[in-house]
């Protein structure tokens, strides 16, 4: 039976590939004490997870003393002690600390509820004179509002007298009155503001000669002629 199996896989080899192919054969393992599989770190072919001392920590985990790994170069060095002492504080902390960060985020809110009702008090305790404030502002708002009408009503009343005819405020002739008539208010409230100076200053300069002279000021005259 087995010839004729032979035979069968010779000519399906014969007739798959143009020359003769012999079989694989792969290198044999090296076994140490036990039967246990140990590559040799040295061979360049040798694999990187087959290297270093997590396979070996792994052969002694599996297979203990057996496998010839000396238990003592598994151990971390004080370095790599450290880190992981440092990782475990920052991923693992204790319960006590723990409670400490809860307790200092519950003082961290309470402050911030307590801060937050103090503006709130704070802005109530400022909420009327800010609603006068708001009063006024909105009657002055209104008042300029009513003046400006008023204005335009004189204007247009001013354009009527002068041109006879009824000028709309938006022309651009309308505009060059106003501006005109702006510029006769200004002149004449500055000449106003002067008069009033002069006569206080001359009020003020009879005060001081009276003064200075020892004698009475002159009573105001009475106008009688009412």
């Amino acid at each position: 039976m087995a010839l004729p199996m032979q035979r069968c896989w010779a000519g399906l080899r014969a007739l798959t590939l143009p020359w003769p192919a012999a079989g694989y054969h792969a290198r044999p393992r090296i076994w140490g004490l036990g039967g246990i599989y140990k590559p040799d770190p040295n061979d360049p072919e040798t694999k990187p997870w087959h290297k270093g001392p997590q396979y070996e920590a792994k052969l002694y985990g599996r297979h203990g003393s057996a496998s010839g790994v000396k238990p003592e170069s598994l151990w971390p060095s004080p370095e790599q002690l450290r880190a992981v002492e440092e990782e475990e504080k920052e991923w693992c902390p204790s319960l006590r600390e723990m409670q400490e960060r809860l307790e200092a985020k519950d003082r961290e809110l309470a402050r911030q509820e307590k801060e937050r009702a103090r503006l709130i008090a704070a802005n109530m305790a400022k909420m009327p004179k800010m609603v006068e404030e708001w009063r006024r502002a909105k009657k002055e708002a209104k008042q300029k509002e009513r003046d400006e009408k008023a204005r335009k009503q004189r204007l247009l009343a001013l354009a009527r007298e002068k041109f006879g005819i009824q000028v709309d405020f938006r022309s651009a002739k309308f505009q060059e009155m106003v501006k005109d008539l702006e510029k006769e208010d200004k002149k004449k409230m500055k000449a106003v503001k002067k008069k009033q100076r002069e006569e206080e200053r001359a009020a003020m300069a009879e005060l001081l000669s009276t003064v200075t002279s020892g004698a009475q000021p002159a009573p105001p005259v009475s106008d009688t002629s009412g």
